[in-house]
């Protein structure tokens, strides 16, 4: 469904529980099934869903659609499962997305996968078995999940695992994350600079709770700037592990104050603003898509550093995000795959914009929040929001937007 959006009337004062945290809930159940308790809450979106479903099926065939990290996580978790077989695929989407990274590792660590299609891509036969450990160099620069991936089975091979990281590592607070997580359930684990060793051991019970979404917190940060108005984030705090939690120190430079309180984080505007932005996103990609987006709507020029790996994801999110902000008049450039930057250029609008999604969740949310300046926007394909944020439209319901049926309301 196609939505049509409208800003709301007055200025935005509203209280917003974000979803758990999809990075967090995926880490917490591939751990479950390889021993420790099963969480007692986990996000409740269609990633989450899919890899809970595929973690309990018996079948040979499993097909994951479009979640990325449930075709990273089960390669390395069906690779590590003596006597599993099962053949992997995805969409046509995920079947242009590379894992050769992740596949050549779990080889050199005695893993039985074949590829049924394209070398380097999904679909991929699994047959599992007990993998070796011992020591190994794992290139960190494609996709930080895929070191998590083969981190999470590490307790499970013969011997002690040790996983050198070569290349500019991308994403650094999710391996980061996955440590942390594998530590409290009694995994010993040790980083030191570009190398992590993990030792053989078992999962144990772990009663701490599933943290609520930064990256999802991106696009009330957005509104927050746009709007000028008020939004407090429930239950978010200043002590998290998710990387993407740098929010609180990026927005300011946006005109986004966070006061954290005992309700959350309270999020406030401020006139005090950048001249402009400069920000290396190697660390938290996520956040691209908000931050160019809330930088066009403020009029503040930006140059993103670090963004490789928005080639790779649900869509070219370069390539989508160049397109759909040449539809409300701002003129982008791609310096290069790891560069893109606006000094200001505007073109005036023809048309209502009608914003493509390109079945990636993250496209429907960051453009959304521009109806306070351009009322009416129809966003395509809303329901990809599925993938990780279910309630976002009827959370900005909640805030004051009207969000329609666009062909009830051509």
């Amino acid at each position: 469904m196609d939505y049509r959006i409208f800003p709301p009337e007055e200025i935005i004062e509203t209280t917003v529980t974000l979803p758990l945290s999809k990075s967090i809930s995926a880490r917490a159940l591939i751990m479950a099934a390889l021993g420790s308790s099963v969480p007692s809450e986990v996000a409740d979106c269609a990633d989450t869903r899919v890899l809970s479903e595929a973690l309990a099926s018996e079948a040979k065939e499993i097909n994951i659609g479009h979640a990325g990290t449930a075709m990273r996580f089960l390669t390395a978790y069906y690779a590590a499962a003596p006597g599993k077989s099962v053949t992997l695929d995805g969409s046509e989407r995920m079947r242009q997305r590379p894992i050769g990274v992740l596949v050549d590792t779990l080889r050199s660590l005695g893993a039985s996968i074949e590829y049924l299609g394209e070398e380097g891509f999904p679909p991929l036969k699994i047959n599992g078995c007990q993998l070796s450990g011992g020591e190994i160099e794992m290139d960190s620069s494609v996709s930080s999940q895929f070191v998590s991936a083969v981190l999470m089975v590490a307790p499970t091979m013969k011997e002690p695992l040790t996983l050198k990281l070569s290349g500019d590592t991308v994403s650094a607070p999710y391996i980061k994350m996955t440590a942390s997580m594998m530590r409290d359930r009694g995994i010993d684990v040790e980083i030191e600079r570009d190398t992590i060793t993990v030792r053989p051991g078992l999962y144990r019970h772990c009663d701490t709770p599933v943290e609520h979404d930064w990256s999802a917190a991106a696009f009330w940060y957005e509104i927050a700037a746009i709007s000028a108005g008020w939004v407090t984030l429930a239950r978010m705090h200043n002590h998290s592990i998710q990387g993407d939690s740098a929010l609180a120190g990026i927005y300011p430079r946006m005109g986004v104050l966070t006061e954290w309180t005992e309700e959350g984080a309270e999020l406030s505007a401020t006139p005090d603003l950048y001249s402009r932005v400069d920000l290396d996103m190697t660390d938290t990609p996520d956040l691209v898509q908000a931050i160019a987006v809330t930088s066009c709507a403020i009029g503040l020029p930006f140059r993103l550093t670090g963004v490789s790996t928005l080639r790779h994801k649900e869509t070219d999110r370069l390539e989508a995000l160049q397109r759909e902000l040449m539809k409300v008049g701002c003129v982008i450039e791609i310096e290069s795959d790891s560069v893109i930057s606006w000094e200001g250029r505007r073109m005036p609008m023809s048309e209502m914009p009608e914003i493509d999604t390109y079945g990636d969740h993250r496209m429907a949310m960051a453009f959304a929040p521009l109806a306070m300046f351009i009322p009416g926007i129809i966003i395509r394909d809303a329901e990809v929001v599925e993938k990780s944020y279910p309630a976002f439209w009827n959370d900005l319901r909640e805030a004051g937007f009207t969000i329609t049926d666009a062909a009830q309301t051509e």
